[in-house]
């Protein structure tokens, strides 16, 4: 999930919806937050919003833009980009409205507010001091595309974060639009609440698609590509492959449509997962060079469908857009996101043995070269909105990943070959699902309870604490040798036959 980093240490290492439209109800309708956005009139780089709110009393009597959002683990403020705001009653008269912080906006007599207008500027270009924000987070507007993250666009009425929201768009009519949300029955965008608008971005202008349907989820591709180096076709070629391992490797995707949103122009900056989507920005080239990044990258995004959007807290289910709320695990998140998209490249041929063995060995180097070896899973995990916290975060990457592969070798160790870290995964995520959050406070317990007793000291030493990662230690279980010195890993060609059952086991190939 992080991503100018991400995109970054990633370098290293290589570097529900049915597709009918949605009905729409008495109740929904009047419980409706409405908006609508211009983007026909693109000028000064803003979207112009309209919001029709529901009815609205004093209780409701702030509109609040976000502070963050999640996956981001950065502070956003969106409402440093907000211009123009006002309020008007039914006759068109401007109501008195003042912006009482950063990013809340108090509402006077709400009861009468009709609709609010503002411009928000887009976050690509618009200067700021501080906190600047992710591309692939952000926003764009320019003649032949937008990109809209909701979270940089809409905001929300107080106590109506949990509302229904419609989003009508005003495009050119030669455009193409994607995002995984889905029509209702009078052509709007439709959203459950706040936060699934947040979860799904849209891009559109001059796109190009493609599809495919991987084991019965479909998966759609669009890319706006700046001079037409990248079409969508090509990159769906590429993918096809690691779409089919994911699913594989999850024996089955637990999603049934799943949207990817590409962005090739002037600058790489990375990409941000969704629940069932992920969008990703990199600088324009030829195919051919950025395929390999670009999928390994898509990898990691992709596998997010299981970690956090089956496997979450309430601290991700319930999401702080106000004030930012760190979960202790992103271990779980991230760092077992990354060491599952290797893995399942690896397990199923798209990355070789010796690739697989670079990855672990930039792994373990840019850990111990660029991140404090003081700094624990779990302090960077609650730190991680600090300015301190940032500066260590792309070791969740690093650290994260190699604590996550070690893991796997325990669990096959403690269950003799019969139960790896992705059998876990799989089991929990089919225990817990979209709707049902497990207890971001004892969670470790929880975990521990679903595995073996000798996990809890795993735990305690590589995800609370910092102690040393018994990389030799544990890769010889599995007759794989670690020199230290060289920072190189190889197969032993006489392993004991404890390590091969370990070693096949850990091997095990994924039939595409």
């Amino acid at each position: 999930m992080k991503y100018t980093l991400k995109i970054l240490f990633l370098a290293f290492t290589i570097a529900l919806h049915s597709c009918r439209g949605t009905k729409s109800t008495s109740k929904e309708i009047v419980n409706n937050v409405n908006f609508e956005v211009n983007l026909l009139d693109r000028y000064n780089d803003t979207y112009k919003v309209t919001v029709t709110p529901p009815t609205l009393t004093e209780a409701n009597s702030i509109y609040q833009f976000a502070s963050t959002a999640p996956g981001t683990y950065q502070v956003m403020d969106i409402g440093r980009y907000v211009k123009a705001f006002k309020a008007l009653d039914k006759n068109g008269k401007e109501l008195e409205t003042t912006q009482i912080s950063t990013n809340q906006f108090q509402l006077t007599n709400p009861e009468n507010i009709s609709k609010i207008e503002y411009e928000i500027s887009e976050t690509w270009d618009t200067p700021v001091t501080e906190n600047k924000i992710y591309l692939m987070c952000g926003t764009s507007i320019e003649k032949d595309h937008a990109l809209i993250n909701g979270q940089a666009v809409f905001g929300y009425f107080k106590e109506k974060q949990g509302n229904p929201i419609t989003i009508k768009l005003d495009f050119p009519e030669t455009w193409i639009v994607g995002t995984p949300l889905k029509k209702n029955s009078d052509s709007l965008y439709y959203a459950e609440d706040y936060d699934k608008i947040v979860d799904s971005p849209i891009l559109l202008g001059n796109l190009t698609k493609a599809s495919m349907n991987v084991q019965g989820t479909d998966v759609d591709i669009y890319t706006y590509s700046k001079t037409g180096l990248v079409t969508s076709s090509e990159v769906l070629e590429s993918m096809k492959n690691m779409l089919l391992s994911a699913s594989g490797f999850l024996h089955g995707l637990p999603v049934k449509h799943y949207t990817f949103l590409f962005h090739f122009e002037d600058s790489t900056n990375g990409a941000w997962e969704h629940s069932y989507s992920s969008e990703y920005i990199y600088k324009e080239d030829k195919w051919e060079n950025l395929e390999q990044q670009v999928v390994e990258v898509a990898a990691h995004e992709f596998f997010h469908v299981v970690t956090p959007l089956n496997i979450h807290s309430e601290i991700v289910d319930q999401f702080n857009f106000i004030t930012p709320v760190p979960s202790r695990h992103l271990w779980l998140y991230e760092g077992t996101t990354e060491w599952a998209s290797h893995m399942m490249l690896f397990r199923s041929g798209l990355k070789s043995t010796d690739d697989y063995f670079k990855t672990l060995s930039r792994k373990i180097m840019i850990n111990s070269k660029y991140f404090d070896s003081k700094v624990s899973l779990e302090d960077l995990s609650l730190t991680s909105y600090t300015k301190e916290g940032n500066k260590q975060y792309g070791n969740i990457y690093m650290r994260g990943a190699l604590v996550a592969g070690l893991l796997d070798i325990k669990l096959l160790d403690l269950s003799n070959g019969k139960r790896g870290y992705i059998d876990v995964i799989n089991d929990l995520a089919k225990e817990y699902g979209p709707n049902t959050p497990f207890d971001d406070a004892t969670f470790f317990k929880t975990f521990v309870k679903k595995t073996y007793p000798e996990i809890e000291a795993f735990i305690d030493n590589y995800i609370v604490h910092a102690n040393a990662l018994p990389i030799k230690e544990y890769y010889n279980k599995i007759g794989v040798d670690y020199n230290p010195v060289t920072n190189t890993f190889s197969l032993n060609a006489s392993p004991s036959a404890e390590q091969l059952k370990l070693r096949t086991k850990w091997m095990a190939p994924i039939t595409l």
